[in-house]
Formats: structure tokens, sequence, C-alpha cells
């Protein structure tokens, strides 16, 4: 088939082009660049020897993205770009109203115009907010704490509404846990432009002593160790999720969690990674964070029925693919 993909260029888009360009489909990505890099397209073209047509565009951009629909013969779109910082969200809140609500309408605009009914959507498993674990698609949302979480609720029941106005259309909401790793070559991985926002990229720092200690934020949470518990997932099994998702989709709105079902507390990744690499990552205990939850983590039995879909990569892959990778940036 022929997929639009919106934010193909960032940490998780990328991963998923690679997993959709082996799966055979072509792609069409569309990102304006903000929290991604240019080179990144081209490493995705050698990894699977084929051709990607990018477009730089904001997709708040209403005729820019008309006319992409007009060029192109588009049978799906997977909507990644979005801006995703919990902290940066709540400084500036009306930034990521407009940019991640306004951008989701705008796209499933054109698919309406334009006779295209398959669509996926990058959630999160913010939309929870301290649900009781683990987490089930079932479970009704609890207001999240961060505006961040907020644009991701929102454009769910934006696109279920829309769903249910258009009897042909089709969404799979796909609500993500923590992404780490790297793609196995070493050439694809976290990246971001400014602030690093999630923890595997501090702990690679601290690794690198770029930063002095990794802060771990709280230590007396109700878990293991007292530090909290997040269901961390290889970004290239999140990637084959959506193949996943997108192959098996069907009329209507279906929800999946996408993680492993099992929780990873901060201080076990932070010892998973210095045994997988031999090296030592030195940390200290900082307060805990506004809006931090104790544990998280996914009931993925859903997904594992009905995608046929099941993570498979462990959380020493995932620290041993993080390292090669940042090794390769500094060669």
């Amino acid at each position: 088939m022929n997929i639009l993909v919106t934010g193909g260029t960032g940490y998780i888009g990328s991963h998923a082009c690679v997993a959709l360009l082996e799966a055979g489909h072509d792609l069409i990505v569309v990102d304006n660049l903000y929290n991604s890099k240019i080179d990144t397209l081209e490493k995705m073209m050698r990894l699977t020897n084929k051709e990607i047509t990018f477009y730089q565009v904001d997709l708040t951009n209403e005729l820019a993205v008309d006319k992409i629909f007009s060029i192109h013969s588009i049978d799906g779109v997977i909507h990644f770009a979005g801006m995703k910082a919990v902290g940066e969200s709540v400084e500036v809140p009306l930034t990521y109203y407009y940019n991640n609500i306004v951008s989701t309408m705008v796209l499933v605009k054109a698919c309406l115009k334009y006779n295209v009914y398959r669509f996926v959507f990058s959630s999160s498993a913010t939309v929870y907010g301290d649900n009781t674990v683990p987490f089930v698609e079932t479970m009704d949302l609890l207001p999240t704490t961060n505006p961040y979480g907020e644009t991701k609720a929102m454009s769910e029941r934006i696109l279920i509404d829309i769903a249910k106005a258009n009897p042909t259309f089709s969404v799979s909401l796909l609500r993500y846990f923590n992404p780490v790793g790297a793609h196995e070559s070493g050439l694809l991985g976290e990246r971001p432009n400014g602030t690093l926002n999630n923890l595997m990229p501090y702990v690679t720092q601290a690794a690198k002593g770029v930063i002095k200690k990794l802060k771990v934020f709280g230590s007396d949470y109700p878990t293991v160790d007292g530090t909290g518990v997040r269901d961390y997932i290889h970004v290239m099994d999140l990637a084959g999720g959506h193949v996943a998702a997108l192959n098996n989709i069907k009329k209507g709105v279906q929800i999946y969690n996408l993680g492993t079902g099992k929780g990873t507390s901060v201080l076990e990744l932070i010892h998973a990674f210095e045994k997988e690499n031999g090296i030592e990552v030195p940390f200290e205990f900082v307060n805990r964070r506004p809006g931090d939850i104790a544990i998280c983590y996914a009931d993925v039995s859903k997904a594992n029925k009905e995608l046929n879909w099941t993570a498979k990569r462990d959380i020493f892959a995932m620290c041993r693919d993080t390292w090669r990778f940042e090794q390769n940036l500094v060669k």
C-alpha cells in the first residue's frame, strides 16, 4: 500500500518507516523537522534499499496537506507527528493544543476528502492517568496531569467521533508505553533536538560523561526498590506493532496497548544498562516530579490476540542497541 507517514523522521516514526518498507509498503513521509534531522531520511533508505517520497511540511498548514493528498494515491495514514515533551507542554500549553489537535483535524479532513479510510494514530499510555495497573484498553480515561496527555486524549475522542459519523472510516488507536532502544544496525536511534525528555538519553549521557550524574526522580515510591516502574518497549517492537495494526485494521475504532506487559523500575533499567554494556552509570536521587505516577505497565493481551503481535526484545536488548547507536554517533 501507499502509506502517508507523518513525523516519519522522528524517533518512533523513523523506526516504523523501516518496518513498513521491509513489509513491502511504499511511503510518503511528511515532517516539519521540528524535532528530527533530515539525514534520518537517507539512513532509512540505506537500511531498506528503497526510496521514500518526502515533504517538509507542517501539518497545521491545510493547503500544503491538501496538495500532498491531491498528488498521491494514498491507501492509509499513520500519524506520528506531534509535540511530546510533558514538561514543555505545561509551560506552553497553547502551543501543544494547537499543534497536536489542529494537525490531527487537518489530516483527517484530507482523509475524508480524498477517500482515505485507514488511519493509525500514535497515542500514549498517558491517557490512562493514575489508573490501576495493568492498564487495559476498556478503562475509563482519567484526567491526565499535563497538556500533552490531554492532546492525545482529545485526538482520540475526535477520531472516535469521526469514525461514528463515517462508517467506512477505520481507526486504530495505539497507546504506547515507554519506547527505548534503537535499530540494531546502530544507524537509527533517539536524537531529539534541544532538551532531552526521556530517561534513556539521560542514561547514555551519564554513561558518556556528558552529564555528571543521572537524576533519578523519587526513591520512595511503593515499588520494588522505591523508584518509578514503567513498561519499557523496544522501539523496533513498537514499529512492528504499527505494521500489524495497519495490516489488521477494521472498520470502526480499535484500541491497542503497545508494551511488554512487564514493569521495570528505573534502578533496574540502570543496572541492566551497566551489566549489558560494561559501563558505569553514575546517578543521584532527587525529589519526585509533580504528576509522575508510581507504576505504569500494560495489559497487552488484546494486541497479542487480535494483531498477532507481541514484544520480543527484552530490557537488555534495549540497553545494548541504545549504546551501540550512541557509540556510532561519536565516531
